[in-house]
C-alpha cells in the first residue's frame, strides 16, 4: 500500500473545508431557511460534491477518484447528521476526505509531491557520488 501523503491530506482537507465554507455563506446568504428544511438532502450532497471538484482543480487530482472519495467521506457524516449535529458530521467528513485525497497521485500520473516518489512528508535521501546523473 502506497504511502500517505500527510502534506496533500492536509491541503484536501483545508481546501474542502474554505470551499465548503465559502459556498455555505453564501448560501445561506442567498436562500431563505426553508430552502434548506425542504430540499437540504439534495443541496447538501450537491454542495458537497461541487467543493470535492474545486478541490481536485486546486491541487490537480483526478476529478473522478475525488468525486468518490467524497462521496465515500460523506458517508460517516450521515451519523452527525441524524445525530443532530450537522456541523460534525461535516468536520469528520473532511476528514476523511483529506486522508482519501493523501493516497491520491495528481491527474496527470504524477507523484503526490511533485518531485519524486515519495510524499512531500518524507524527505528524499541523499545521494552520494555514485548517484546517476540527473539527480
Amino acid at each position: 500500500m502506497p504511502a500517505m501523503d500527510r502534506a496533500l491530506a492536509v491541503k484536501a482537507g483545508a481546501t474542502q473545508a474554505a470551499a465548503v465554507a465559502v459556498l455555505s455563506i453564501a448560501l445561506a446568504i442567498a436562500l431563505p431557511r426553508s430552502f434548506f428544511e425542504d430540499y437540504g438532502w439534495i443541496a447538501g450532497p450537491g454542495a458537497w460534491a461541487l467543493c470535492a471538484l474545486v478541490t481536485a482543480h486546486v491541487l490537480n487530482l483526478p476529478k473522478g477518484r475525488t468525486l468518490l472519495g467524497a462521496a465515500l467521506a460523506g458517508l460517516p457524516s450521515l451519523v452527525g447528521v441524524a445525530l443532530g449535529a450537522h456541523w460534525l458530521g461535516a468536520v469528520i467528513a473532511i476528514g476523511v476526505f483529506g486522508v482519501w485525497c493523501g493516497f491520491s497521485r495528481t491527474a496527470d500520473g504524477s507523484s503526490r509531491s511533485g518531485t519524486s516518489d515519495r510524499p512531500s512528508s518524507r524527505p528524499a535521501p541523499a545521494l552520494g557520488p555514485d548517484a546517476p546523473p540527473g539527480r
